[in-house]
């Protein structure tokens, strides 16, 4: 399921983020993971459990019962999320144009040499329609 209504709060895309790395989990193993980040503001369980409950809702994870606890599970894996998001900059932001993002982007950061050797072969590979490098 696509988040196309609605677009996850930091807060949500955090949970996310963590649910992407480990896999399906429960609100303890998310909540513990969530609270040793160096930049997140320490929540209690209670409220994590509650952000969890609503993104069920909202159709962000799904879940399902494993004993007494409920396993949650991203209902949209991070490449396409950020596809969406991408998508959506490109369209909002840059009129559609790729290149112009593209553009913004190596142009607002000194970018490495082996990063442009990398972007160099990526789009020598699409040119020559390997997609998949």
């Amino acid at each position: 399921m696509a988040f196309s209504k609605n677009k996850p709060t930091q807060r949500e895309l955090a949970i996310l983020q963590v649910l992407w790395r480990l896999g399906p989990a429960t609100v303890r193993q998310v909540h513990e993971e969530l609270n040793q980040l160096e930049d997140a503001k320490k929540v209690g369980y209670t409220t994590t459990l509650k952000f969890m409950q609503l993104m069920h809702e909202k159709g962000f994870l799904s879940r399902e019962m494993e004993g007494v606890s409920h396993i949650y599970t991203p209902t949209i894996s991070e490449q396409e999320n950020v596809s969406q998001v991408l998508g959506k900059i490109v369209e909002t932001t840059f009129k559609g144009s790729t290149m112009k993002l593209v553009m913004q982007l190596l142009g607002n950061k000194k970018t490495s040499k082996k990063e442009l050797k990398e972007i160099r072969e990526f789009l020598d590979d699409l040119e020559n329609g390997e997609e998949d490098s």
